[in-house]
């Protein structure tokens, strides 16, 4: 198992992403924060959540694309959740959770002075979305799941944990370079092989002796041996209603295995009223960098951070 080392600041994914450090709780845990745009009192912002071992690296292009599109000027909030990316490890003695994880993004918002916010989130932020409408609704003006419900597939869950494992015993640049490929090929197989180094610069950096040095604590992983890839988890549905009060989106790829089809069905079947998205020719996470997807992202929040105007009655 690789040390739980702090991963380089310096990092060349995260140039472009200055940050800023929020503590949270007692004091123990610095977040690392990266805001886009100006916040104010005006504006509803976005907070993107990443996935369970990934930082805000994945949401770096996304607030200037869809900036780009007309009528859209959105302010972004990226976090890095402990363990994750810049933020701290999580001391020795106490577990990472998706509760933890969100009060920890419920703590920025405050510290921030932010009353609302649109949560969009990939895999497990999806689930800490949901965790944050359970213990403070009126703090979610809308959401977006990407890969995310209220069970997690098992399956999802040991393939991460494999694939670590297979990483973490290899030795030489080159090496590690096809392997990566070949693990990032299984969600992005249109991908050329640059995209796909690109894409493995999000969770690992060459690290000493040719070995990996992930961008997250291994403690993560760690909490992941319980599982097989047979297990079936109990459903929090109740989490998932708690966002019964907030515009929704559901995005779903088609190469996921973080949410079985049965779940993300049920979970249409329960927000009739959702925007549905699915992406083709991906798996987790999204990379939300499509025409289409932007299209369909830059439509749902502009509607919910730019109201229609009411129409006023007409005399009897």
């Amino acid at each position: 198992m690789l040390k739980r080392a702090t991963p380089p600041a310096d990092a060349a994914v995260f140039s472009g992403l200055p940050i800023r450090t929020i503590t949270s709780g007692s004091g123990s845990m610095n977040l690392a924060v990266h805001i886009h745009g100006d916040l104010s009192d005006a504006t509803i912002p976005v907070l993107c959540l990443p996935g369970y071992l990934r930082n805000m690296a994945d949401f770096a292009a996304l607030p200037t694309a869809l900036n780009r599109l007309p009528g859209q000027s959105l302010c972004f909030i990226l976090i890095d959740l402990p363990g994750r990316g810049r933020s701290s490890r999580s001391p020795k003695n106490t577990a990472y959770s998706t509760l933890r994880d969100a009060d920890c993004a419920l703590d920025v918002l405050r510290a921030l002075d932010v009353p609302r916010a649109i949560v969009l989130g990939e895999g497990h932020g999806g689930q800490v979305a949901m965790v944050m409408a359970a213990r403070q609704p009126l703090a979610i003006a809308g959401a977006v799941l990407a890969d995310a419900g209220p069970v997690t597939d098992s399956r999802g869950l040991v393939r991460t944990r494999t694939n670590f494992r297979h990483l973490s015993g290899l030795r030489g640049q080159q090496v590690v370079t096809e392997a990566l490929r070949r693990i990032f090929a299984t969600d992005y197989p249109d991908q050329t092989p640059a995209r796909l180094d690109a894409l493995a610069d999000r969770l690992y950096v060459p690290g000493p002796r040719g070995r990996v040095q992930p961008l997250f604590d291994p403690k993560l992983i760690e909490q992941l041996e319980r599982f097989e890839v047979d297990d079936v988890f109990e459903p929090q549905w109740p989490l998932f209603d708690a966002l019964a009060h907030a515009p929704l989106m559901l995005v779903r790829t088609a190469l996921t295995d973080q949410v079985r089809r049965a779940t993300f069905d049920e979970m249409v079947r329960r927000r009739p009223d959702a925007a549905l998205l699915t992406i083709s020719g991906q798996g987790s996470p999204a990379l939300l960098d499509g025409a289409a997807e932007l299209g369909a992202l830059s439509a749902f929040l502009r509607d919910i951070c730019q109201p229609r105007p009411a129409v006023a009655d007409e005399p009897d």
